[in-house]
Protein backbone atom coordinates (compact mmCIF):
# COMPACT_ATOMS: atom_id res chain seq x y z
CA UNK A 1 0.00 0.00 0.00
CA UNK A 2 1.28 3.44 -0.93
CA UNK A 3 1.25 6.22 1.70
CA UNK A 4 1.05 9.92 0.82
CA UNK A 5 0.30 13.00 2.87
CA UNK A 6 -2.76 15.13 2.20
CA UNK A 7 -0.37 17.91 1.14
CA UNK A 8 1.25 15.60 -1.44
CA UNK A 9 -2.20 14.52 -2.58
CA UNK A 10 -3.36 18.12 -3.05
CA UNK A 11 -0.16 18.99 -4.90
CA UNK A 12 -0.39 16.12 -7.39
CA UNK A 13 -3.79 14.42 -7.59
CA UNK A 14 -2.86 12.84 -10.93
CA UNK A 15 0.06 11.04 -9.30
CA UNK A 16 -2.22 9.65 -6.59
CA UNK A 17 -4.74 8.48 -9.19
CA UNK A 18 -2.02 6.74 -11.22
CA UNK A 19 -0.70 5.00 -8.12
CA UNK A 20 -4.23 3.96 -7.09
CA UNK A 21 -4.57 2.01 -10.34
CA UNK A 22 -1.66 -0.15 -9.16
CA UNK A 23 -2.41 -0.39 -5.43
CA UNK A 24 -4.54 1.40 -2.83
CA UNK A 25 -3.16 4.76 -1.70
CA UNK A 26 -3.50 5.68 1.97
CA UNK A 27 -3.75 9.44 2.47
CA UNK A 28 -2.63 10.80 5.82
CA UNK A 29 -3.34 14.07 7.58
CA UNK A 30 -0.94 15.05 10.36
CA UNK A 31 0.39 11.52 10.38
CA UNK A 32 -3.01 9.87 10.81
CA UNK A 33 -4.67 7.86 8.01
CA UNK A 34 -7.81 9.65 6.80
CA UNK A 35 -8.69 8.35 3.34
CA UNK A 36 -7.97 5.52 0.93
CA UNK A 37 -7.90 6.02 -2.82
CA UNK A 38 -8.26 2.92 -4.96
CA UNK A 39 -9.15 1.96 -8.48
CA UNK A 40 -12.79 1.21 -9.21
CA UNK A 41 -12.09 -2.47 -9.91
CA UNK A 42 -10.47 -2.88 -6.48
CA UNK A 43 -13.45 -1.11 -4.91
CA UNK A 44 -15.93 -3.35 -6.72
CA UNK A 45 -14.03 -6.46 -5.67
CA UNK A 46 -13.96 -5.23 -2.06
CA UNK A 47 -17.67 -4.38 -1.91
CA UNK A 48 -18.90 -7.22 -4.11
CA UNK A 49 -20.47 -4.67 -6.44
CA UNK A 50 -20.98 -6.14 -9.87
CA UNK A 51 -22.79 -3.44 -11.80
CA UNK A 52 -20.95 -1.31 -14.28
CA UNK A 53 -21.94 2.18 -15.31
CA UNK A 54 -23.39 0.62 -18.47
CA UNK A 55 -25.71 -1.56 -16.35
CA UNK A 56 -26.79 1.44 -14.30
CA UNK A 57 -27.49 3.57 -17.38
CA UNK A 58 -29.58 0.75 -18.87
CA UNK A 59 -32.03 0.89 -15.93
CA UNK A 60 -35.55 2.11 -16.74
CA UNK A 61 -36.13 5.83 -16.57
CA UNK A 62 -37.69 7.18 -13.40
CA UNK A 63 -40.35 8.80 -15.58
CA UNK A 64 -41.61 5.32 -16.45
CA UNK A 65 -42.21 4.45 -12.81
CA UNK A 66 -45.49 5.32 -11.11
CA UNK A 67 -44.32 7.12 -7.97
CA UNK A 68 -47.90 7.39 -6.66
CA UNK A 69 -48.53 3.64 -6.75
CA UNK A 70 -48.81 2.49 -3.14
CA UNK A 71 -50.40 -0.86 -3.92
CA UNK A 72 -47.72 -2.53 -1.84
CA UNK A 73 -49.38 -1.09 1.27
CA UNK A 74 -46.82 1.57 2.07
CA UNK A 75 -47.96 4.97 3.29
CA UNK A 76 -47.28 7.90 0.99
CA UNK A 77 -46.08 10.68 3.30
CA UNK A 78 -47.28 13.30 0.80
CA UNK A 79 -50.93 12.32 1.41
CA UNK A 80 -50.98 13.20 5.10
CA UNK A 81 -52.52 11.11 7.84
CA UNK A 82 -56.12 11.71 6.80
CA UNK A 83 -55.43 10.62 3.18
Amino acid sequence: MKFITSREFNRDVSFAKREARIEPVLITDRGQPTHVLMGIEDFRRLTGEGESIVDILAMPDVAELDVNDTSDGTWDHREGLEG
